[in-house]
């Protein structure tokens, strides 16, 4: 029995027909079709229910599923084992977010290929919640408060965040010297309230405006634009800032730092490319940290460019 062929057959059964699964493994829909007819003419089932609207799974193939996947998992464990130290490959599919994931984690995924040249990288970028497991992820970094509590976490590093205006925004509206003062600015509005620490305690606020998006570059084009004032990542702001486009304010009341996790499905042998994966991550982390601190002790203190 191949065991492509019975990835596949899982890929399809988690994927809910063939279109989809094909795109997870990205290859043609007949070859997925062709392995599909070879592993159920091996076996002397029919595993998939094939309908105009997809393939279901048949009695026999609900419980081959379950083998057919421990299976994979499996015999992918064995590989690692046996295989040369620091040798990986097969394909590691995660999910990345979209607002924070091509300035800070694109770089690290292309590191990561290029310290082991037999895995294929499968990333994709977006902001939107997706599910592990239905979904065919390996795994999936996520910044900020963890909403799935049947996933394995393990943090990996920390975000910074700021809020910035332009200087043509502060000169005609001003800048808001304390949380309470926000709702009465023009707000780039993003997916979550705003934080400041204030008196070591989280002070929430629900800002206000009439301009929103889910993407952080988004955001930091429109407050470049001087359209209001933006709670963003300092991976999103560093250039901006450095050129002077935006500054930072109200700066006496720091924004908490967003966790960054590496998430995947629950398992008790977890695969060595998403532990190398962590590894990878935990080590830039490190890298800008140390960077971070050295720029601060060579920069003079902050101060609130307030309209006078």
């Amino acid at each position: 029995m191949d065991i492509v062929d019975l990835r596949t057959f899982v890929e399809v059964a988690d994927a809910g027909g063939v279109s989809p699964a094909a795109r997870r493994l990205g290859i043609s829909k007949s070859m997925v079709s062709r392995r599909l007819v070879r592993l159920e003419h091996e076996l002397g089932v029919q595993l998939l229910a094939r309908t105009t609207r997809g393939a279901g799974l048949t009695e026999a193939g609900a419980t081959f599923r379950e083998y057919a996947a421990k299976t994979c998992t499996e015999i992918e464990i064995a590989r690692e084992t046996i295989s040369p130290e620091g040798d990986l490959c097969g394909r590691l599919r995660l999910a990345v977010p979209l607002t924070s994931g091509p300035l800070h984690f694109a770089s690290v995924l292309a590191d990561m290929a290029l310290h082991h040249p037999q895995l294929h990288i499968h990333a994709e970028y977006t902001d939107r919640f997706v599910d592990l497991v239905g979904e065919g992820f390996d795994c999936a970094i996520r910044v900020g408060a963890l909403r799935d509590s049947n996933v394995v976490a393990e943090r990996v590093g920390e975000i910074s965040f700021r809020l910035v205006a332009s200087p043509g925004y502060i000169q005609h509206h001003g800048s808001p010297e304390t949380p309470g003062e926000i709702t009465g600015h023009h707000a780039l509005l993003g997916t979550e309230a705003w934080r400041f620490l204030e008196g070591g305690r989280i002070v929430t606020v629900q800002p206000q405006g009439r301009f929103s998006s889910n993407n952080g570059a988004a955001l930091a084009k429109a407050a470049a634009a001087g359209l209001g004032i933006a709670w963003l990542p300092d991976c999103v702001t560093h250039t901006y800032l450095a050129s002077g486009a935006l500054v930072p304010i109200m700066t006496r009341f720091p924004l908490p730092v967003g966790d960054v996790h590496l998430v995947r499905p629950s398992s008790p042998h977890p695969p060595r490319k998403v532990r190398i994966l962590a590894d990878f991550l935990a080590a830039s982390f490190e890298r800008l940290h140390g960077q971070s601190a050295a720029e601060i002790a060579l920069s003079p203190p902050a101060t609130d460019p307030v309209a006078g």
